[in-house]
């Protein structure tokens, strides 16, 4: 099959163990940097172009790794690509709610889902409610377009959450407050949910000084036993969203797991490497399995033989 990586960074970990699994599994593997291609909307030949002039109508599938900052016009290009009959892993309107991350916890609340206790506003007098709204001190505030742990700050008295949710209301951005868990000791779980299986999950651990689990500001991970429970959350969660592929973040909680995050571009590298699965694989053969594509070379396993 002819596969596009719609990404920014080639020489990243995950987008380079995408691009090696879908090589060795005899697919045609193209990079795609999402800033340079350009989309035709003509209702009898629609069309996306790559900046040396190439016509990518002839793709099969595309892997969208949709940074933050990018999402509007990632999720234009997924669509467009989804469109013209292009098989994409995570679908556009799947990443667009992913990313809000207030409408993902609406959607994941409606759904029946754990969830810290969350509290938004958009008005600086509603501050004190908000707080006590979420069990009072100490408390989460955190931006909405943040991510991976940036735009995450632990108040851990009233005043302090009075101080930073006034500041940030201040610059006029979008921000949730949640109940902070103190029993999780700074630990949380990453399962890596591929087409509603669990396919390996770790525990993040937070560097000394910090309260939030996270591999990219100096945490730790670890292979981890998850529960019956635990796994059913993340299936579901990823679910609810429509996420064929996703990263979801639960908290150990005296209420029981509770759902943080649900990523749609969730990194290998911490997990593959504290694992030692083949996560990228098994990306690759969730696209196998959508299209009903069989292997013709020696050597490369079905996927019924996984």
């Amino acid at each position: 099959m002819r596969i596009g990586l719609l990404a920014s960074n080639p020489d990243l970990y995950s987008n380079q163990r995408i691009m090696e699994a879908g090589a060795e599994r005899g697919h045609r593997m193209t990079f795609l940097n999402i800033r340079q291609c350009y989309m035709k909307l003509d209702s009898t030949e629609p069309e996306v172009h790559y900046r040396d002039g190439r016509i990518l109508n002839n793709l099969d599938a595309v892997i969208p790794r949709i940074r933050p900052s990018q999402t509007f016009y990632g999720c234009a290009l997924t669509r467009h690509f989804e469109s013209i009959g292009v098989f994409a892993l995570n679908g556009s309107a799947a990443i667009g709610q992913s990313r809000d991350k207030l409408f993902s916890l609406q959607l994941l609340q409606e759904g029946g889902l754990s969830i810290p206790i969350s509290g938004f506003a958009n008005s600086p007098m509603d501050t004190n409610e908000l707080i006590e709204m979420v069990g009072g001190a100490p408390l989460i505030v955190k931006l909405l377009e943040g991510t991976q742990g940036r735009g995450v700050v632990l108040a851990e008295t009233r005043k302090a959450g009075e101080s930073v949710i006034n500041a940030f209301k201040s610059l006029k951005v979008n921000l949730l407050v949640q109940e902070f868990i103190r029993e999780a000791q700074g630990k949380d779980l990453r399962l890596f949910v591929i087409d509603g299986k669990v396919v390996a999950a770790i525990q993040r651990e937070a560097a000394p000084g910090e309260f939030r689990a996270n591999i990219h500001q100096g945490g730790t991970a670890s292979v981890v036993k998850i529960t019956t429970e635990e796994r059913k959350l993340a299936i579901k969660a990823a679910k609810v969203l429509g996420l064929k592929v996703a990263g979801v973040d639960i908290i150990r909680s005296k209420k029981g797991p509770l759902l943080l995050e649900v990523n749609s571009s969730p990194g290998l590298e911490g997990i593959e490497s504290a694992t030692r699965k083949d996560v990228a694989g098994n990306m690759i053969m969730a696209i196998e399995r959508a299209l009903k594509w069989r292997p013709t070379i020696a050597g490369v396993p079905s996927i019924d033989e996984e």
